[in-house]
């Protein structure tokens, strides 16, 4: 198959890359803005896949498979997506499972999302991800072709991605390899999740390409294993303190200070504070998740390799979050550790003068 990746250079679509090039009756091209250096049947293609120019004469050939994984703002999706549609045999859009609404039962790809339930007026005029994917969805599924299939992938981890709750490896790994404290919050940790492994995720990707059993329906592709937040943030002490010797330090918190905040509090709100359990009997018509890699194992495997190939090494640390983590847990990160004055500035007001910090925040998007 000839087969498209649009944005297809992160850790998921690094891992599909990696996939389909091993059948050497594919031909896979991958959209990157950095030059790459092409290799057997892989072959990087230079340019931005937001520039309409640059989209059109990708579209010129004739693709068996294109797989995007771009975001989009609604508008943006919706000029373009007849012309993708048109372009290839299958057309794989990776949505997110974070479109569903709350269930108290295993989630299917049939139950109601957030923009077809949710009652939160203010939220529901936002464009938030989750919002933004499931309108593209519908947008998608009112084009008036059937070469489609939907792809929601929940929580992926891998060596370069470790989520805790709402954190990035950014916002609480760094900490806990400095000797700081993780700030946590009990409104996520009693909840249950779903962490899968991106490779497998990949795997799941792979199975449906080329098949027309896949048109026109949606998949989520996750672990079948659901686990409380609290039992992640204990598999990663574990194995921080067995690889480094450091035993990190957890406040608790009774709610995530991202609640507070305008951009990530949905995120919270509508997600993270949801149990989030998955039927996986759809997917499992192309791909037995029974042999995914365990959350355990898969954890295991990618904080160790993160651990061994990060040694030694300065990490660049949000200047913004620090200073507000730091206040929480009353300690200090030593300016040392942040490149230059702005940073070292802006670390200090969110640390010690978080109000000023914040009006200077509203005057500059004012400004804006």
């Amino acid at each position: 198959m000839k087969i498209l990746l649009i944005g297809g250079t992160g850790a998921m679509g690094s891992h599909l890359t990696e996939i389909l090039a091993s059948n050497k009756n594919n031909e896979v091209f991958i959209t990157t803005r950095k030059k790459r250096e092409s290799i057997g049947n892989i072959f990087y293609i230079v340019g931005n896949a937001h520039d309409n120019n640059f989209l059109k004469t990708l579209l010129k050939d004739n693709w068996d498979v294109i797989v995007d994984f771009m975001v989009y703002n609604t508008n943006e999706f919706r000029s373009r997506i007849i012309d993708l549609l048109n372009s290839c045999k299958q057309y794989v859009f990776l949505s997110s499972s974070r479109v569903y609404a709350d269930s108290n039962t295993p989630i299917r790809e049939v139950d109601k999302r957030l923009l077809d339930v949710c009652k939160d007026r203010e939220y529901q005029l936002t464009d938030e991800y989750a919002l933004t994917k499931a309108r593209q969805e519908n947008i998608l599924q009112e084009s008036g072709k059937s070469n489609w299939t939907i792809i929601r992938p929940y929580i992926t981890f891998a060596e370069n991605r470790l989520q805790l709750g709402v954190l990035e490896l950014q916002d609480w790994l760094y900490r806990a390899l400095l000797g700081h404290t993780i700030v946590f919050s009990e409104d996520i940790s009693q909840r249950y999740t779903t962490l899968t492994y991106g490779y497998d995720v990949a795997r799941g990707i792979a199975s449906i390409l080329g098949n027309e059993k896949a048109f026109g329906r949606a998949f989520h592709i996750t672990q079948s294993k659901s686990m409380k937040w609290v039992e992640i943030l204990n598999i990663y002490l574990d194995i921080i303190l067995n690889e480094t010797g450091i035993k990190p330090k957890v406040k608790m918190v009774a709610e995530h200070p991202y609640v507070t905040d305008k951009g990530r509090r949905y995120q919270v709100i509508y997600d993270r504070r949801y149990n989030r359990k998955f039927d996986n009997s759809a997917i499992n018509e192309f791909i037995d998740t029974s042999s995914f890699l365990s959350t355990e194992e898969g954890i295991k495997k990618s904080l160790t390799t993160f651990i061994k190939q990060n040694k030694g090494k300065k990490f660049t640390l949000n200047p913004s979050h620090e200073g507000k983590y730091d206040r929480i847990t009353n300690e200090r990160t030593s300016l040392a550790l942040f490149d230059g004055i702005k940073s070292k500035t802006i670390y200090l007001l969110e640390r010690y003068f978080p109000y000023v910090n914040s009006s200077l925040r509203t005057i500059k998007n004012l400004i804006k």
